[in-house]
């Protein structure tokens, strides 16, 4: 039994599978002629080249077995010699080929079999780049499909062209689907795997949130309105901080809708999920404060070096400014990108009051005076030995009681616990063999020194090998809990920008960069990109969260 097909057949069949697989009718012209070139080595020998071509508009079919031209003939099925190929082609040389026509062929049932599964496979893999190309750049966007199947807890959505999952953990808590039911959801990523492209879509993504505001508020999409940062407990609650470009608009009224009726739109389609709406500032205290409603705040503490925010809160709002299991603490902490510390009014005051005295034993011992004097020193803010060292004179002599003879005393105590310290921690770095080459690097201290020579740290070349996190720590965040980690010199209160000019000094003593490929300004990651040829130290650095001007209340659902 023999398969063939005349000319207006194979342009319809290639007409039908382009628009049926929504893809090129080139590519399914293409499959056919491989196959039918591979038929064709199957009759006239495996070892034959042979070129199919078939014409886009008539359906006209041609075959060719190509001949390459060499100087020494080693297999007269695929290859021809220069003389013998002048004889048809007076311009023949080395390299060329040359190509003899064949008669078509007739497809027996193997044959026709084996070119149905190349122009299937063909047309799978032309299927496969389609989808993957159309939704690679559709990531972010919101889609619409229904249920096609529920498996282990996984929905699989039919998108009409193309086939996507939503995994357990991206759906809302307690939501159920069947199948049948519509369902609307973000594309948050789109893979190549080795079964095809993977859309993966979610209904937890913070976008999620974000785009459906979008398509219920026109200011956001028309760009007037800006969201600025969003934190989510998936199906619980919300925090959403917005900022308008229009002074004359207020963007959490125009967010909240008449009568709630923007916000509550969203709300239905994220299961009830309560949502908080508060206005976005530069300050970032004020942010805070907005961030925690309704719980009152009564006063911030900012740590902008450790991106910490300590919130002192009235004893009976405490349970309010946590939330229920942290949950509004936790969700004003991802919405700013800092960590925040909630303290009662009481635990404040208890705190202070240790360190007060801890401060006032410090002084007593540190230069030897009675107990009243070290008080009242530390009543007026002094917090180091260092600080009385080298303060201006003037301020401890204003203080109530002391006079020129005093202050210029109590100085000269300070600089001698100052020198007594700095001796015993030399003589403690000289014992763990740390070189006094070290002190080359500017701001670098004794105390600095003992700390990195227990780190193992001995020379300017081992001190040039260190990452800006490994001196000053990291933090890093996972589901929107944050977890810091100490470096050598954490407790040194070192900015990230000094770290990064010592290390960078350290690099130029050792030879590793000059100065010509320093950049004119260190700052952010600079000065350890530009080493990265000695070190691919990958430093954690946690974005700055932009922050804003006057808290107002948030509104709610």
């Amino acid at each position: 039994m023999s398969v063939s097909a005349n000319r207006l057949e194979l342009l319809q069949i290639a007409d039908a599978v382009a628009r049926e697989k929504s893809i090129d009718r080139m590519i399914v012209i293409e499959a056919m002629q491989d196959a039918i070139s591979r038929a064709a080595r199957a009759r006239y020998g495996a070892e034959t080249e042979v070129k199919t071509e078939i014409d886009p508009k008539t359906g006209e079919m041609s075959l060719w077995r190509l001949l390459e031209i060499v100087e020494n003939v080693e297999e007269s099925s695929r290859q021809i010699s220069l003389s013998e190929a002048k004889k048809q082609i007076a311009d023949a040389k080395f390299g060329d080929y040359l190509s003899e026509p064949l008669p078509p062929i007739e497809f027996d049932r193997i044959a026709a079999q084996s070119a149905k599964q190349v122009i299937v496979q063909r047309v799978r893999d032309a299927e496969r780049d389609r989808m993957y190309g159309e939704y690679i750049d559709r990531i972010g966007e919101i889609v619409n499909g229904s249920v096609k199947r529920v498996e282990y807890g996984n929905v699989i959505v039919d998108l009409g062209r193309g086939e996507a999952i939503v995994r357990r953990d991206e759906l809302i808590p307690r939501e159920q689907f069947r199948y049948g039911d519509r369902i609307r959801a973000i594309i948050y990523d789109v893979r190549r795997e080795q079964r095809g492209p993977q859309i993966f879509l979610s209904r937890t993504h913070p976008q999620f949130m974000a785009k459906l505001f979008m398509q219920e508020v026109p200011e956001i999409y028309d760009g007037i309105i800006t969201i600025r940062s969003i934190a989510r407990d998936p199906g619980s609650r919300a925090k959403i901080a917005v900022a308008s470009s229009d002074t004359s608009i207020d963007p959490v009224g125009a967010c909240v809708g008449m009568r709630g009726s923007r916000v509550q739109a969203v709300v239905a389609e994220l299961q009830g999920e309560k949502i908080d709406i508060i206005p976005w500032t530069e300050n970032i205290a004020d942010l805070v404060v907005s961030a925690l409603q309704p719980a009152e705040v009564i006063k911030v503490v900012l740590d902008e070096q450790a991106e910490r925010i300590e919130v002192v809160v009235p004893d009976d709002q405490l349970s309010l400014a946590i939330g229920r299991r942290g949950q509004n603490v936790r969700l004003g902490s991802q919405l700013i990108g800092w960590d925040i510390d909630i303290l009662t009014e009481q635990e404040e005051s208890e705190r202070r009051q240790k360190e007060f005295v801890e401060r006032s034993e410090l002084f007593t011992n540190a230069l030897n005076v009675d107990e009243t004097v070290a008080q009242l020193l530390a009543s007026e803010g002094f917090s180091s030995v260092e600080e009385l060292a080298f303060v201006d004179a003037a301020e401890i002599s204003m203080i109530d009681g002391f006079d020129e003879d005093t202050t210029v005393e109590i100085q000269s105590r300070a600089n001698e616990y100052l020198d007594a310290l700095d001796k015993a921690r030399d003589d403690e770095r000289v014992e763990l063999g740390v070189s006094d080459e070290l002190y080359q690097i500017e701001g670098l201290t004794g105390a600095m020194l003992v700390a990195i020579g227990k780190d193992d740290v001995k020379s300017i070349e081992d001190f040039a090998g260190y990452a800006t996190d490994d001196l000053v720590g990291w933090v890093e965040r996972k589901d929107g809990e944050s977890k810091h980690f100490d470096g050598t010199l954490s407790k040194f209160s070192l900015s990230r920008e000094e770290a990064e000019q010592m290390i960078m000094q350290a690099r130029q003593l050792v030879g590793w960069v000059v100065a010509e490929d320093m950049p004119e300004e260190i700052d952010g990651e600079s000065a350890d990109e530009g080493a990265s040829e000695v070190e691919n130290a990958s430093e954690a650095e946690e974005e700055t969260v932009k922050k804003s001007e006057t808290p107002e209340k948030p509104a709610s659902d």
